[in-house]
């Protein structure tokens, strides 16, 4: 069976839950090979193994921290050229599609972005992705080259298949544009405790309905009782309300969760190209004219001040 590359997304070799998914993915189309950049390769190569990996390349060097994406796509490259693969799978994050863009570019072949599924065809991997704000549902596959595809977080549930896993040491000789770009500093981003936004199986958003930045507090205790992630339009976010990060939209993040609750959120198509593939979706909104009542699962026509505060209380009561 034609072995697949997996670029693992870690820290410090702590896996993160989108390269397990897309571990599950790679088994449908062949055998993964997991491509571990950086340090913490004996900590992750377990994981990786639990999930599928047939073998581990690895490979350590100060040049993936201290300069900007281009180190990885050369080591990606070497990945490719040592392996052979009928198709290299990257996470959709933004510096995965800079990644996967750029090695597609190298290696001369096509790309797709922000699958959400794919399978094994008579021609090579065939993708499905969400397109036109999800409206529409395309399958898709790269019909020249090695296909680059990077996947959404949450289009898979993680799935262990324990396999070799055997670690091996990746040569990489990086290219003059490796050092053109250096990271200079680096600032801890603050720690709230919750999920990452665009990996959390629960997203909790709030709108221009929330009105105020200190009424966010309803909302993150709602998310807090089911360990979500909290979210915000781009309304909310443009009134200063909450951060920029914490944007779903079309010009902020997309996210693809089992379940995503909109507070105070009326539904303009910006926010929607951005939630639109959730597998469940839950509005609250007192107007019941609101365009996210147009696709949700489940809409609450009411106060969010009143639905909300109540939700938190019985989830509590219920969690014991």
């Amino acid at each position: 069976m034609a072995e697949v590359l997996v670029y693992v997304d870690h820290v410090d070799g702590a896996v993160r839950k989108p390269t397990l998914e897309l571990l599950t993915l790679a088994r449908r189309i062949g055998e993964p090979v997991a491509v571990h950049l950086g340090a913490g390769a004996d900590t992750a190569a377990a994981t990786l193994a639990e999930y599928g990996a047939v073998k581990v390349l690895t490979a350590d060097a100060p040049e993936f921290a201290d300069y900007l994406v281009v180190p990885k796509v050369d080591a990606l490259e070497a990945a490719f050229k040592a392996v052979s693969p009928a198709a290299v799978l990257v996470p959709s994050s933004a510096e995965g599609k800079e990644i996967a863009a750029r090695l597609a570019v190298r290696i001369g072949s096509g790309i797709i972005t922000d699958a959400v599924d794919l399978e094994a065809g008579d021609e090579g991997p065939v993708a499905t992705q969400s397109v036109f704000a999800a409206s529409y549902s395309t399958k898709s596959r790269v019909t020249k080259g090695t296909p680059v595809i990077t996947v959404k977080p949450n289009s898979a549930a993680p799935e262990a298949a324990p396999a070799a896993g055997t670690v091996e040491q990746l040569a990489v000789s990086f290219g003059e544009q490796a050092t053109g770009t250096k990271v200079v500093s680096r600032t801890p981003r603050e720690s709230t405790g919750r999920p990452e936004l665009t990996e959390a199986a629960i997203v909790v958003s709030g709108g221009r309905g929330v009105n105020g930045a200190e009424n966010f507090t309803i909302v993150e205790a709602l998310a807090d009782s089911l360990g979500a992630a909290v979210g915000a339009s781009r309304a909310a976010v443009d009134a200063g309300w909450y951060p920029h990060t914490n944007q779903v939209g079309q010009t902020g993040k997309s996210v693809s969760p089992q379940l995503y609750i909109a507070a105070g959120i009326s539904g303009a198509i910006q926010h929607r190209a951005g939630m639109q593939t959730s597998k469940t979706i839950v509005a609250i909104n007192k107007d019941a004219e609101a365009p996210i009542f147009e696709l949700v699962d489940y809409g609450v026509v009411g106060d969010l001040f009143e639905v909300v505060p109540q939700l938190t209380e019985e989830i509590k009561t219920r969690k014991g």
